[in-house]
Parts: C-alpha cells; sequence; structure tokens
C-alpha cells in the first residue's frame, strides 16, 4: 500500500469509500457480514482510511461500517464523517433533515450536537478523526456560514475537545464558493471534491484542485471512478485503452491519473465486490505515475465520452447578453448533461432563476459576435431545452 503524509500521520493512499457497501440479494439492506469481511480484508492489506456519511445507504452505512471496524483497535483506522447540511432546512430554529431522496424518514434535531452526537453514537466511535461539512455548495454556504446556528463554531469547540482530530469539508459546489468560502473561513485542513479524468474539466475539478492547493489544504478525492462510468469507459474508450496497455483495466487508468496529483492525500472508492477491493488494492501496491503520454492517451478517451464545447469561461459572452445569462455556466451544465443528466445538472439549474435558465434565452446571437471560440451559443441554448424536455 502506497501512504501520504497528512500533518502527523500516515494515511493510505486508497480509502475506503462506504457509499456502495455490499448489499443482501434482492434487497437495499447493506449485508453487514460481507462489509465486515470487506473491511477486514482492506484492513489486513493496508487500508485505514474509512469514510462514510449520515445519508450513505439510507442510513446504514455508519452503523455498518461503525461495527465492521469495532473488531479493530480504534488507533489502527482512521474514520471520516460529515455533517449533513445539504439536506438540512431550519424552522423555528430547529433543523429538518429533509431526506426523501435518501430512503429515509425525515428527523428534527434540536441543534447541530445532536445529530453529531448521534453520529459517535452509530458509529459507535469517541471520536471522528476526519470530519466534514458535507457538500459545500451554493445551496449550503448560507447554513453552513450562520452564526445563529453555529454549525461551524460547533465543530470547532469539538476539535479542541479531541472529538474531531481534522477538520474539512466536502463540496461539489463551483470553483467560485469553494474559494469564497476558503477565503472567509481559515480553520478547516482539508476538502474532499468529485476529481477524475473525466471531470477535470468537465465540472472543473482541476480549477478546484488549484484553489484548494492555493490554500494549503490537502484534497482527498471522491469518485474517482465517476460511479463506475471509468471502470468501463464504452467500447471505444475501453479499446484505446487495451491497445495501450492490454493488461491494465481501465480501473487502473482512471486511479492512476488522480494518484499522480502530488497534493491527493487519500482517493476513496466506494467498492461494493470484494473482487472490486482486490483490484483496487493491486492498483496501490505501487506508485506508478502518469506519464504526457498517458494524459493523451486519456484524453483520447475522453474525447468518445462526450462532445464537449469548447468554452473556456472567458465570460466575454456575458458581457454582451441583455438577460444576463451566465452562459459559461449555461455550457458547463450542457457538457454534463451531455454525458449524464446527473445531480450536478440539476443543483445548477435549481439555483437559478426562471429568466437565468436555458429557456430564457431569446437567440439574439450578440453572444456569438464576441465569443473567441466561434461557439454558437443561442444554438447550444436551444439543443440544452430540448434535451431538458425530453429528459
Amino acid at each position: 500500500m502506497i501512504y501520504t503524509d497528512f500533518k502527523d500521520l500516515k494515511l493510505s493512499r486508497l480509502g475506503f469509500g462506504a457509499m456502495r457497501l455490499p448489499t443482501e440479494e434482492n434487497s437495499r439492506k447493506v449485508d453487514d457480514v460481507m462489509t465486515a469481511k470487506m473491511v477486514g480484508h482492506a484492513m489486513e492489506h493496508g487500508i485505514n482510511y474509512f469514510d462514510t456519511a449520515y445519508f450513505y445507504h439510507a442510513g446504514e452505512s455508519e452503523r455498518s461500517l461503525g461495527k465492521a471496524l469495532s473488531a479493530f483497535p480504534r488507533e489502527s483506522f482512521y474514520l471520516a464523517d460529515k455533517m449533513p447540511g445539504n439536506a438540512m432546512d431550519v424552522i423555528d430554529g430547529k433543523l429538518i433533515m429533509d431526506v426523501g431522496n435518501f430512503q429515509m424518514n425525515n428527523a428534527v434535531y434540536e441543534n447541530p450536537g445532536a445529530i453529531f452526537e448521534r453520529q459517535l453514537d452509530k458509529c459507535g466511535v469517541d471520536f471522528f478523526d476526519f470530519y466534514m461539512l458535507h457538500n459545500l455548495s451554493e445551496s449550503t454556504y448560507d447554513l453552513y456560514t450562520n452564526e445563529s446556528i453555529g454549525m461551524i463554531s460547533y465543530l470547532l469547540e469539538q476539535k479542541k475537545n479531541g472529538r474531531i482530530r481534522h477538520l474539512g469539508l466536502s463540496s461539489h459546489g463551483r470553483p467560485e464558493i469553494i474559494d469564497k468560502f476558503l477565503n472567509n473561513y481559515k480553520c478547516f485542513e482539508f476538502v474532499q471534491i468529485q476529481l477524475n479524468y473525466l471531470d477535470w474539466s468537465l465540472q472543473e475539478a482541476g480549477r478546484k484542485y488549484d484553489i484548494i492547493t492555493k490554500h494549503g489544504l490537502s484534497v482527498i478525492v471522491m469518485e474517482p471512478m465517476r460511479g463506475g462510468m471509468l471502470a468501463n469507459p464504452g467500447e471505444r474508450g475501453t479499446a484505446i485503452l487495451k491497445a495501450e496497455r492490454p493488461d491494465a483495466t481501465p480501473a487502473s487508468w482512471a486511479f492512476r491519473f488522480v494518484n499522480s496529483l502530488p497534493n491527493a492525500a487519500v482517493i476513496l472508492s466506494g467498492m461494493t465486490t470484494m473482487e472490486q477491493l482486490k483490484e483496487n488494492l493491486e492498483t496501490y501496491k505501487k506508485n506508478e505515475l502518469f506519464s504526457e503520454y498517458d494524459k493523451s492517451v486519456i484524453m483520447r478517451v475522453v474525447e468518445t465520452l462526450a462532445d464537449f464545447v469548447p468554452c473556456t469561461s472567458c465570460r466575454y459572452c456575458c458581457e454582451k447578453c441583455p438577460l444576463g445569462l451566465d452562459i459559461p455556466l449555461l455550457i458547463s451544465a450542457f457538457n454534463e448533461a451531455s454525458v449524464q443528466m446527473s445531480w450536478y445538472v440539476h443543483s445548477i439549474l435549481e439555483e437559478l432563476t426562471a429568466d437565468k435558465k436555458p429557456n430564457a434565452c431569446t437567440g439574439c446571437g450578440s453572444c456569438n459576435k464576441i465569443c473567441p471560440q466561434n461557439i454558437d451559443i443561442p444554438d447550444i441554448m436551444k439543443k440544452f431545452v430540448n434535451m431538458l424536455e425530453r429528459k
């Protein structure tokens, strides 16, 4: 196992993500027996970083992972969890968990401390080695920074008391919101982001990585396989990779890409089967980095996955748009939707008022006259609207 220095710790470069634990046959219920076997195998082969969250597996991930880890000395592993502000509403000063999309019953908590105590209890531990604000984004920024709720001040108090060893945040937000938050709050030590060779440009993960690095914080990588897509990047993409390295799996290419980033402390993988775990462990036996040629190969694979609109976010178009549309943002969402109509697309659109969505475009063409990339922007907006209507 490859290890990374973080403060005074040595973290396994491969982390065990508990969002996709094995489930019982024909059921969503977590298979505790197989989870325990996988955790045991992971520990035996050098993995020491385990990541869970309030919502994973409809609330069962914390319990099942904690149960599996209880077989090992507490000092032998590092456990990460998250404050679930990404699904909270505040009503009459209480935190209301809106968890309908997570197949869970809604819950009411008096304050952040009640949630934190519940998580410690479910995991069966006295402290978290790593603890995060879950998904800092445009929709959660105000909640996390609301001083009357006191989320950050509470977590800092727990850190002072030793119940949180290292405080960070996860984020699916845009680069600007991460930078704004880190400029205003200097108490965080790491940021967990979705990062893989497809999202390096598609979701601006490269910019996020650079911003986090600029702030002197470590990066924890999630979704290196983009939910499994890069473990099987289609017939053409797989053929390109096999022609270069016949014995290497597509997944190993994706792992080597993120593993080559010097500021990536841990690369999380949500592993459902023992076979996936063993394959990933094999990749992390040696520190094999990406060459410039490898990067060119991966770019050829990316081209098979989507035909991206080559927007550089220069924002010249925004200066000419009479409606004030955030055109680079909409093109980014269009590019993402061309690959997958994901939560990322929906989260962007949900934050926009009706007069700022793609169907607000009148097709006046003012933007086209100034676009350095010669993008037919009204045509892209029309295609985006049609795509959304089909979905």
